[in-house]
């Protein structure tokens, strides 16, 4: 398949690293960036296909993904809403773009609104994908197959998408929070910073690892390594006591209401 990018940022750059000679050939992957500099960047990491401009590849591309900043957003599918092929699939990850926006500039085609997480350049991203008016299942297939090069996905209701956001999209900060505070902590007990880092942040993904996995409750995983009269609970009693739970919550919340906004 050929993929096409309106826009070669960071997001577009970790989606191409996960996808290269996976999802499609490097021959078969085209950026376009209004910056000369990021193209030959892009060219010379990825040996893909780069330019200023979409004239070279917008009509052959079996997928276009516009990862530009929301307030690029109209005037890039002003620039290619009418020179795409009606059996391109459109995947936008413009953050606070509804699909019926998108729909305005792609009447044919068949529309899908992401928002993925920054994990995707390790190939651990937690995507969720809501789907437009014209698309259809063998479009599903294509979209699911695109996005499980970079993780796990999930399908949810447009009207979703901004608790993803506060969620999923901004939660991987959450977590490097929590790692930096757990490193902080055992660096206050006596070990070296870098020792502290690794395990703090394999200690969380092991976690996350588990409830993946195993399918149990967090609460009952927890149990399981929570001791009477042991160290985890006096941890967790202190993690209770300064709100952690609550502060947590109300973050997803506050970013959820944030997204609501943009």
């Amino acid at each position: 398949m050929k993929i096409g990018f309106i826009g070669g940022g960071a997001l577009a750059e970790s989606v191409i690293k996960g996808i290269a000679n996976k999802f499609a050939e490097v021959k078969d992957i085209y950026v376009s960036d209004h910056k000369q500099i990021r193209c030959d960047e892009l060219i010379q990491r990825y040996e893909i296909n780069a330019a200023v401009g979409v004239d070279s590849f917008i009509a052959d591309v079996d997928i276009l993904v516009i990862a530009v900043k929301p307030k690029d957003a109209r005037d890039a599918m002003n620039e290619v809403g009418g020179k795409v092929s009606a059996n391109t699939i459109i995947m936008s990850v413009v953050a606070g773009l509804p699909i019926s926006r998108i729909e305005e500039h792609f009447q044919t085609q068949a529309v899908v609104r992401i928002m993925p997480n920054v994990a995707i350049s390790v190939g651990e991203g937690m995507s969720a994908f809501s789907i437009g008016t014209k698309v259809k299942t063998s479009d599903v297939e294509t979209i699911q197959k695109f996005w499980s090069m970079l993780g796990r996905y999930i399908e949810v209701n447009e009207k979703l998408m901004d608790a993803v956001t506060g969620l999923s999209g901004s939660g991987s900060a959450y977590a490097f929070l929590m790692i930096d505070a757990l490193a902080d902590g055992g660096v206050a007990v006596g070990l070296p910073r870098s020792k502290s880092i690794e395990l703090a942040a394999q200690t969380l993904l092991g976690a996350a690892k588990m409830v993946l996995e195993t399918g149990e409750h967090p609460d009952v995983l927890r149990d399981k390594v929570t001791s009477p009269a042991g160290t985890t609970i006096e941890g967790i009693r202190i993690l209770e006591k300064g709100g952690v739970r609550s502060s947590l919550i109300e973050a997803v919340i506050a970013a959820t209401e944030k997204s609501k906004l943009l």
